[in-house]
């Protein structure tokens, strides 16, 4: 086995340094689009390998965890609407040059705050949110619990902003609805 040049080596380094710390939050995401533990694996994997493959078009600091996302929800759209018929395609081709269009500060997965929260959602919170449609699911995911901003998520999802803030207030006024019974069983009163 050849050894790898000193440029072979910096690239392993850095993306190292840059994508591995987000691979609990792509998990998470990639769960709650498959419901699927294994299926989510999977998906992270093929993340891995296009992120790997190119990431000599990323630019180093720039917004890591929002390229992986791009990368993870157009590999959920190729592979897995293809198994139930849906015609959507994403081109891969844009992935090389999505790094152009975000331009965010590095975000810190290391938040304890946002750890906490993602351990402590209940069962009954996570079938709410498994039950919206796709389009409102991915929404307020990636909004109410990754924290990415319209802009961030309206390039990931290639969808005008408008459309972001009308799937996202959609989205939560149905999550809303489907946890009021969960409220009031905690004892919770609607106002």
């Amino acid at each position: 086995m050849p050894e790898l040049t000193r440029e072979e080596v910096q690239k392993q380094e850095d993306f190292e340094e840059e994508i591995i710390p987000h691979l609990d939050a792509m998990y998470n995401f990639a769960l709650r689009l498959t419901s699927d533990p294994s299926d989510a694996e999977d998906l992270v994997q093929d993340t891995i390998v296009k992120a790997f493959r190119f990431f000599d078009s990323y630019e180093k600091g720039t917004n890591a965890k929002a390229w992986l996302f791009r990368i993870l929800k157009n590999s959920y759209i190729n592979n897995y609407r293809k198994q139930s018929k849906k015609p959507n395609q994403v081109d891969y081709d844009e992935v090389a040059t999505f790094y152009e269009t975000i331009r965010a500060e590095r975000t810190d997965t290391s938040d304890l705050e946002d750890k906490m929260f993602r351990e402590l959602i209940d069962d009954d919170i996570s079938n709410a949110l498994d039950e919206l449609p796709e389009d409102f699911r991915t929404v307020v995911l990636l909004c109410d619990v990754e924290g990415f901003t319209y802009e961030e998520i309206s390039n990931m999802l290639d969808v005008p902003i408008g459309t972001i803030r009308s799937r996202l207030h959609r989205g939560r006024n149905l999550l809303k609805s489907q946890l009021m019974e969960y409220a009031k069983q905690r004892g919770y009163q609607p106002d």
